[in-house]
């Protein structure tokens, strides 16, 4: 199976895990619900670690079509840091969640009434948001500042042939300005072998950072976390889809 189909497979997986995540009882009442709610959340987990893991077997077979993601839309692709999503994302998602619900509950809260949900965080996880969210921008910076210490050292002229042997679709190519932003040096190979490393180290921060703020919520809050950040992600793939299937309609039409 080549990443594309396990890609594939992996998303519709995630889409019935999530229909169980949010199916199970939140807030939990009982130690049942509880166990059930948690065993829902490391299955979700366990799927992401699972993505990475065989996303960098794949890399290392070809990282420049893991960078094409030919099983994303336009519109993902233009969103994407260093062939994924933003690690420092999944802080705008805590903030927009929380400031969302505390203001549909304010008044209970307010009265001391609490939701237990991601309305209803404590100071000390704000204050642990914060200093996760500090150190993520961090590491996020230096692996962008890797990725522009290979930009520099660029010798893109030694990539294009590399391309062209491997006989790549015209989709594929697309990749290439991105990919030569990364790779430097004088060997082909130690270029792709860098390409990789950075690739692997900007999904190791992401999820590293997704872990970090499971750890930190409640399971009411992890499943809230979860929930969105998938349902971000549907929305978006699905948007992207419909906007491409558009334009190749338009430029049917204009072809015609």
């Amino acid at each position: 199976m080549d990443f594309h189909r396990f890609h594939e497979t992996w998303y519709h997986q995630l889409h019935h895990q999530i229909r169980h995540l949010t199916d199970a009882p939140r807030p939990p009442t009982t130690d049942d619900h509880r166990h059930q709610l948690t065993l829902h959340i490391n299955k979700v987990m366990f799927h992401f670690s699972e993505y990475y893991r065989v996303k960098s077997l794949a890399a290392k077979q070809d990282v420049l079509s893991i960078f094409c993601a030919r099983w994303a839309s336009t519109l993902e692709r233009s969103l994407y840091w260093i062939a994924g999503w933003r690690p420092t994302t999944a802080f705008h998602l805590i903030y927009t969640e929380s400031s969302v619900r505390f203001e549909s509950r304010m008044v209970d809260i307010l009265h001391g009434i609490h939701t237990g949900d991601l309305g209803d965080l404590s100071p000390a996880q704000f204050t642990r948001v914060s200093e996760i969210q500090c150190e993520t921008v961090q590491q996020e910076n230096a692996v962008t500042n890797q990725l522009s210490e290979k930009g520099r050292n660029c010798c893109c002229g030694q990539v294009r042939p590399f391309l062209t042997t491997r006989k790549r679709k015209p989709t594929e190519i697309c990749c290439f300005d991105e990919a030569c932003d990364i790779l430097g040096g004088t060997c082909v190979d130690r270029k792709i072998e860098r390409l990789v490393k950075i690739m692997e180290k900007a999904d190791e921060l992401r999820l590293k950072t997704l872990k970090a703020v499971v750890e930190l919520l409640t399971p009411q809050q992890a499943a809230e976390f979860l929930i969105a950040a998938a349902q971000l992600h549907f929305g978006v793939h699905r948007w992207g889809l419909n906007h491409d299937r558009e334009r190749e309609r338009e430029r049917d039409r204009l072809e015609k």
